[in-house]
Parts: structure tokens; C-alpha cells; sequence
């Protein structure tokens, strides 16, 4: 497809007429929707939508758009938001030793798989440089321990101020961020193996291995104060059986790892996901 368009994300009390009604604005400004996906949560009483149309053709210019669809929203006691396509996502990744997300996130946006871009990779080791610099990628290293914890997170801050980032990707960042941290820029995805908490810590898979485990799984999640428990975005698992050794099932949790941050990841920068109470819908 050609052009830009404009994407609406949008969740308000359920009533009849919404569909049109949002419908109908786009409409009669001269807009063509060319994707509309809409969800109602019966439990929570709430519609869902996410509303894509081309900017070609459309009557209002794009920095009208939002205060004259407020019009619109305000009645329906809307929070929604507005994005357009042709907005160019900045993207820090961050590391700690494990590398595969990182390649292959890398080498997606090398691809076009997601248009954006990645001027920042961020480390509290320096085992990854020599890959930031193969990609042309400013590299900083930002040790942490326990004392100096606050004081690096407020230099990690500056930093993404400084490359003016949108997202955050911990692509294996093994360092849990602080509820300061998460409350000043909440815009993170992290990525983690399914066998928390029952194999927290060093070597999981070797001890998941002594356990005899049948399924792999991997979930990517918004990152709030709460370790681990954000919404989620995107899961799958693998099988694995009782000829896998114990390298077959880190390759097996790697390749897992590497498609569902990617998924997440893609959903996030084509705006396909919406939050609310504490769940995410993701838009096909």
C-alpha cells in the first residue's frame, strides 16, 4: 500500500452506534478505512477498537485530526489515542551477555521487517560492543550494582532523553528495573523463559532438564514495578521430549525467545495493541 495513513486505538463504555459513529467521522472527512478491528469485553463492560485509514483524500491535515475527533470521543467517554504510519519509532535495545535477541532484532530491522530505528544499544557488560558497532549502532556501558543502582538508572534516563527513544527492548537485560525507573519511562518490553518461578535463578534449563519438563515457553510483556507480571503481549511454546538434551532445549528456548519478542515487538510498533485493566487486546 501507498501513502500514509492514520490509526486509531480506542476503548470506551460499550453502547450501540460505535462502530458508525467512529465510522462517520472518518467518512465524512473524505477517509478510507482499509483495516477495522473491533473487540467488546462483556465482563468489563468496554468496547475495543483499532481503526486504520489512508491519508490520501482525507480533508482534515493530520495536526487537526485529534482535536476534532475529541469531539467525538469526549461524548463516549473514550481514552483513545492517534498515530500515523508514517511516524518513525527509536527503538534502545538493551543487553546484558545473551545475544540472539539482539541479532535477530537487529537484522529484522535491517530486513524491514518493522520500520524503526535503533540508534542506542545499552549494556551492563561490554561483551556485545563489537556487535553495535557492526551495525553502526552507538554502544553505552552502564554497570550497575546494588549502591550505584540509582544513580546509573538516572544516567540510563539522560540517555534516552539525549537519543530521544520512544521503546525500550530488554533483549536478556538480566537487571530488574526500579519502580522509579518504570514510573518515569514506562514504554518497555522485556522477554523471559516460562520456567519462572519455578526455576528462577542460574541455569533453568539445566534444571528444568532434571525435572523431565514437556513444554518451552516464552512471554513477551509490557514491564511495570511488578517483576514479571506486565501485561502481556505475546507467548508461545515449543515440545520437547525425553531425547532432548540440555542444548537442545536452551536452542529450542532461544528460537522461541528471539520469535515471540519479535512479534511483540512488530504488534507494539504498528500499534496493534491496546491496554486496558491490567490485559492487552492485540489486533490481528
Amino acid at each position: 500500500m501507498n501513502g500514509s495513513t492514520a490509526i486509531l486505538l480506542l476503548a470506551c463504555p460499550d453502547r450501540q452506534g460505535l462502530v458508525a459513529k467512529i465510522a462517520n467521522f472518518i467518512y465524512s472527512n473524505g477517509g478510507n478505512i482499509i483495516h477495522a478491528d473491533h473487540h467488546t469485553d462483556f465482563s468489563a463492560g468496554l468496547f475495543l477498537s483499532r481503526i486504520e485509514w489512508q491519508l490520501d483524500g482525507f480533508n482534515l491535515p493530520r495536526e487537526i485530526i485529534a482535536p476534532a475527533f475529541d469531539a467525538v470521543a469526549k461524548p463516549l467517554e473514550a481514552d483513545w489515542e492517534l498515530h500515523f504510519s508514517d511516524d518513525v519509532p527509536r527503538l534502545a535495545i538493551w543487553v546484558t551477555k545473551q545475544d540472539h535477541c539482539l541479532l535477530d532484532l537487529l537484522w529484522r530491522q535491517k530486513a524491514k521487517e518493522f520500520q524503526a530505528e535503533i540508534p542506542l544499544i545499552l549494556s551492563n557488560y561490554t561483551e556485545l560492543q563489537p556487535i553495535a558497532e557492526q551495525f553502526g549502532i552507538d554502544f553505552h556501558h552502564v554497570p550497575i550494582t546494588k549502591e550505584t543502582k540509582a544513580e546509573q538508572e538516572s544516567r540510563e534516563l539522560e540517555l534516552l532523553q539525549q537519543y530521544d527513544i520512544d521503546l525500550v527492548v530488554l533483549a536478556k537485560y538480566m537487571q530488574i528495573l526500579s519502580s522509579d525507573f518504570v514510573e518515569k519511562f514506562p514504554k518497555v518490553i522485556n522477554i523471559h523463559h516460562s520456567f519462572l518461578p519455578a526455576f528462577a535463578g542460574a541455569k533453568p534449563y539445566h534444571r528444568a532438564y532434571k525435572r523431565g519438563v514437556k513444554i518451552i515457553g516464552a512471554t513477551a510483556h509490557y514491564v511495570t514495578e511488578n517483576l514479571d507480571e506486565g501485561l502481556i503481549i505475546e507467548q508461545d511454546v515449543v515440545r520437547v521430549s525425553h531425547r532432548d538434551t540440555v542444548a537442545d532445549l536452551i536452542r529450542k528456548g532461544k528460537d522461541l525467545e528471539r520469535m515471540v519478542l519479535a512479534r511483540a515487538v512488530r504488534s507494539h510498533l504498528h500499534r496493534r495493541v491496546l491496554s486496558y485493566n491490567n490485559r492487552t487486546v492485540v489486533f490481528a
